[in-house]
């Protein structure tokens, strides 16, 4: 009997090593978002039966039920409906980005969604903010939505 392998030293690579940075899960049902997120188009899916948009995917409709299920290409325009700072992360890739803006975002397509305030002070944030869409690159071709204050037009 053998024991533990032992730990590899401070630096080095392994099989086991995590990702410097958590990737979007790109299987299943969600594939089609990430992967309109990477050509810079927030996709969300509506029933094709009833056109109610839902959040998050799933392959049925939560209003009538139906499996006919389109991806849209939404407006990406939406208003901030609440929103917390950030101060202190755990994970190395979120701490060099202390504070930061997390939020739920009401889409002008009547969509709840969660994702980053970007490109001004944490302290510009408000509710009722208006956002537009931004691409942030996530590597190996992958793009992560989140919103910047937008103009009202």
């Amino acid at each position: 009997m053998t024991g533990p392998d032992p730990a590899p030293a401070p630096g080095s690579a392994t099989a086991v090593d995590p990702p410097s940075r958590a990737s979007p899960e790109l299987r299943g049902f969600a594939r089609t978002y990430w992967e309109a997120a990477a050509r810079g188009e927030l996709r969300l899916p509506r029933c094709v039966a009833c056109t109610t948009f839902a959040w998050p995917p799933r392959p049925r409709c939560p209003a009538c039920g139906s499996d006919r299920i389109d991806w849209v290409r939404t407006s990406g325009r939406g208003v901030v409906h609440t929103f917390t700072v950030v101060h202190q992360a755990s994970d190395p890739d979120f701490r060099a980005r202390v504070p930061y803006v997390v939020a739920m975002i009401d889409l002008d397509e009547g969509v709840r969604l969660l994702g980053n305030v970007v490109d001004c002070a944490v302290d510009d944030v408000g509710i009722g903010m208006p956002v537009a869409v931004a691409f942030a690159p996530a590597g190996e071709g992958l793009a992560v939505p989140g919103f910047r204050p937008a103009r009202v037009t």
